[in-house]
């Protein structure tokens, strides 16, 4: 058993204590292929939520101050999380996103850039559909939702959406600004679609 099997039955546990989970749009989930998935973001423990009934591993893009606490770095690499410097134009991370796909795995991305206290959803940044434009990547949209803030046994209901064909996106290898908005409206619009649903 891999670590990151490890931990996902020992979050299995801790989260059937914690919250009351719900899953839905899980036969949405492509198990053959490498593929973007693109959630809102609530807080700190959504990689868990989303990873947690998924077959295929998820690799997350996570803000490079959390490789700075020494408890945590080594137990989020272990896990598949790499680092990406916020607002510099980390091309190292952009690579690094672009081979996850090329690989075949799946990648796990918060296009708002930060989480999103309250529930509401922010503006996507580009760098989701520029990732996808590199690489020809399908997109699945996914939400976490849960009713103000995240408190013990709240109901949290994760749900997935159809899959975003790369065709749908509008995108070519030389994307421009404009194509790059409107993928990144689409796939916005796709979650927003699934929040909307609530509980």
């Amino acid at each position: 058993m891999s670590f990151y099997e490890f931990g996902r039955v020992v979050c299995k546990g801790v989260l059937a204590i914690c919250f009351k989970m719900r899953y839905v749009g899980l036969e949405n989930i492509p198990e053959d292929k490498g593929f973007i998935l693109c959630s809102n973001h609530r807080g700190y423990v959504d990689p868990v939520f989303l990873g947690l009934r998924m077959k295929p591993h998820l690799t997350f893009m996570a803000k490079a101050e959390l490789f700075d606490i020494p408890i945590l770095s080594p137990i989020i690499k272990k896990l598949g999380a790499f680092p990406i410097h916020r607002g510099q134009g980390d091309v190292q991370a952009m690579e690094t996103a672009e081979q996850v796909i090329r690989d075949g795995k799946v990648l796990a991305i918060f296009p708002e850039g930060k989480r999103s206290k309250e529930g509401e959803l922010g503006r996507f940044k580009s760098g989701t559909a520029l990732i996808a434009s590199r690489t020809g990547a399908d997109v699945l949209p996914a939400c976490i939702y849960f009713e103000k803030h995240l408190r013990f046994r709240r109901k949290v209901t994760v749900r997935f959406g159809e899959l975003i064909p790369f065709e749908d996106l509008g995108l070519t290898k030389e994307a421009d600004t404009q194509m790059l908005k409107e993928a990144s409206r689409l796939m916005h619009d796709r979650v927003e679609g699934l929040l909307n649903q609530g509980q």
